[in-house]
């Protein structure tokens, strides 16, 4: 009944076109299961060659800076993959949840702690200390999509200090 009142009214191609538009560009930007999961394993997998192209950095000359640029860029890259997975808002959604803002927060302080000791201080030390604690960061964010993962690892510290 709407259709036939805009049709009368002389509206419909203009409803026609605004759908059609919004629905084209929703379609193209919804991917398959098999390309969401074929995205997922080639950056992750790309951010683990940059990992470990950092690491033959090190025996390098200056090579502790090359690796924390490498390292964190593939942290960076291997975070992004799981965008393909549940999709870039939905990831937000979920590294900003209350039980991971911490974590997240400390991942990317980390990220831009590593790359500006590396890159602006030039500092090898420095940034090694930042990579151990992008590491730790990313290792704890990691673990919260785990249930009951974080208080195992609580309780097993617990139990070593004491």
């Amino acid at each position: 009944m709407d259709k036939l009142k805009s049709f009368f009214n002389g509206e419909e191609d203009n409803v026609e076109e605004q759908n059609g538009i919004i629905t084209e560009v929703t379609d193209a930007m919804k991917l398959s299961k098999t390309t969401r999961i074929k995205g997922f394993i080639v950056c992750f997998i790309i951010g683990i060659l940059l990992s470990v192209l950092g690491s033959f950095a090190l025996f390098l000359r200056g090579g502790l800076t090359i690796y924390g640029v490498f390292y964190t860029l593939g942290n960076v890259i291997s975070l992004a993959s799981t965008c393909f997975l549940m999709g870039p808002v939905n990831q937000m959604k979920k590294m900003f949840a209350p039980t991971r803002i911490v974590a997240t927060i400390m991942i990317f302080v980390a990220f831009a702690l590593t790359l500006y000791a590396a890159l602006g201080l030039h500092n090898a030390g420095l940034a090694l200390l930042f990579i151990i604690i992008q590491s730790l960061a990313m290792l704890w964010y990691s673990l919260s999509y785990i249930p009951y993962a974080r208080d195992a690892v609580k309780k097993t510290v617990e139990a070593c200090i004491a």
